[in-house]
C-alpha cells in the first residue's frame, strides 16, 4: 500500500493534469484501488454525489426531482465488461426493468446503455439479440435508448452493432453518442445522419493515443464545435423532430458537455440559423455544474440530465475525477474535512 501511495504522490507533483487524467484512468480499472473506495465509508458517501445511488427506485426518485424542474432525464445502470453470455443477459433483463420502472413511475426519460455491458466483447450477434430485445420493449412504451460510446478499439463494432439492428428489427428508437476527440468522429457523423440518427455529441472520457485522438484541449473543442454545427445544420435543414413532449425521446442534435464555453458557442449558432430551442439538447451529468443545468432549464432550453445508478460506480466515479480537475478537487476536500 506503501508504495502504491508513492506512485500516486508522485503522479500529482512531478506529472502534472495530463499524467493525474492518465493515472485517473488507471485507477478507474484497479482492482485494489476499487476494493479500498468500496469499503472506505467517507469517499463513498462523498462519490455517491455524482451517482444517484445504488438502486433502480433512488434513479425514479432523482428523475422526478429533476422533472419538477423542466429537466428530462436519461438513466444509466453502471456496469461494463460482462464475462459471460449469462450475465449479458441477465444484465439485459435488468435494463428491462429500468424501462418497466420509467412506463410505470410516469417520469420523464430514457435509458443510456454501453454496449459491452449486453455482451459486445464476447459475440456481436448476441449484443445484437440483446439490444433489438430491449428496443423493442422501448418501443412497445413509445421510448428511447441512446447507446454509450467507449474507448476507440470498439467503436467499429459499436457501429457495426448499431446497422445490424437498423436493417435486421427495423430499429428506430436507438441513438448513438460521437467523441469530438476521435480523428474520424466527423466521418462517423455524416454517415449516421444518412439514416437520422439521432446523435449526442461529447468531447470523450477515455485516454485515447495520438494516433486516433487529438490530444490538446483547444483542438478538441474545435472539433467539437465543427461537429455541433454539422448536427444543429441537419436539424435546422430536414426540419428534425422536437423533444418529446413526454421528455423520453431526444431531438437530432444533444450536446453532451459541462463546459460553459461549448454551450453558448451552441445557444449562439442556433441564434444564428434560426434553430428552435426545442430542436436541440443540452445533456449535462447528475452532480456537476448544477448551476450551469438550472439557468438553461429557467432560459426555456431542453436539458437532459444522465442519472448513473448501481453498485459498480467506482469507475465512473473515476473517469469524472479524470475529466475536470474541479471535481477532484471538490473530492479531496471532502475527505479532508472527513
Amino acid at each position: 500500500m506503501e508504495e502504491k501511495k508513492f506512485i500516486l504522490q508522485n503522479s500529482i507533483l512531478i506529472g502534472g493534469l495530463g499524467m493525474l487524467r492518465t493515472f485517473l484512468i488507471y485507477l478507474s480499472k484497479a482492482n485494489w484501488m476499487k476494493e479500498m473506495m468500496l469499503n472506505w465509508g467517507i469517499a463513498r458517501k462523498v462519490a455517491l454525489r455524482f451517482v444517484a445511488g445504488e438502486k433502480l427506485e433512488d434513479a425514479i426518485l432523482v428523475a422526478k426531482n429533476l422533472n419538477t424542474k423542466g429537466m428530462n432525464a436519461t438513466l444509466d445502470q453502471l456496469g461494463e465488461d460482462t464475462n459471460t453470455p449469462e450475465e449479458a443477459r441477465e444484465t439485459g433483463e435488468q435494463i428491462k426493468e429500468i424501462l418497466n420502472a420509467i412506463e410505470s413511475s410516469g417520469v420523464r426519460a430514457g435509458i443510456s446503455l454501453k454496449l459491452t455491458q449486453i455482451g459486445l466483447d464476447l459475440s456481436e450477434d448476441l449484443c445484437v439479440e440483446i439490444l433489438a430485445g430491449l428496443a423493442i420493449l422501448a418501443r412497445k412504451y413509445n421510448n428511447f435508448i441512446r447507446v454509450d460510446i467507449e474507448d476507440s478499439p470498439r467503436v467499429d463494432a459499436t457501429m457495426r452493432v448499431y446497422k445490424r439492428i437498423q436493417e435486421e428489427y427495423k430499429i428506430n428508437n436507438v441513438g448513438m453518442v460521437l467523441q469530438s476527440y476521435l480523428y474520424r468522429a466527423e466521418e462517423d457523423l455524416i454517415e449516421l445522419l444518412k439514416s437520422n440518427t439521432k446523435i449526442r455529441m461529447v468531447k470523450g472520457a477515455y485516454t485515447e493515443p495520438p494516433t486516433v485522438a487529438y490530444q490538446k484541449k483547444i483542438e478538441v473543442d474545435e472539433n467539437f464545435d465543427s461537429l455541433m454545427e454539422i448536427l444543429m445544420d441537419a436539424a435546422n435543414n430536414n426540419n428534425g423532430p422536437d423533444v418529446s413532449k413526454d421528455g423520453k425521446w431526444p431531438p437530432l442534435p444533444a450536446a453532451g458537455t459541462h463546459d460553459p464555453a461549448r454551450v453558448e458557442f451552441i445557444k449562439e449558432y442556433a441564434r444564428l440559423i434560426g434553430l428552435p430551442k426545442d430542436k436541440f439538447e443540452i445533456q449535462m451529468l447528475y452532480g456537476i455544474n448544477k448551476g450551469l443545468q438550472d439557468s438553461l432549464a429557467a432560459e426555456g432550453y431542453p436539458v437532459r440530465i444522465y442519472i448513473p445508478f448501481g453498485q459498480e460506480w467506482y469507475p465512473y466515479f473515476m473517469r469524472r475525477l479524470a475529466e475536470r480537475p474541479a471535481n477532484l478537487w471538490f473530492f479531496l476536500t471532502a475527505l479532508f474535512r472527513g
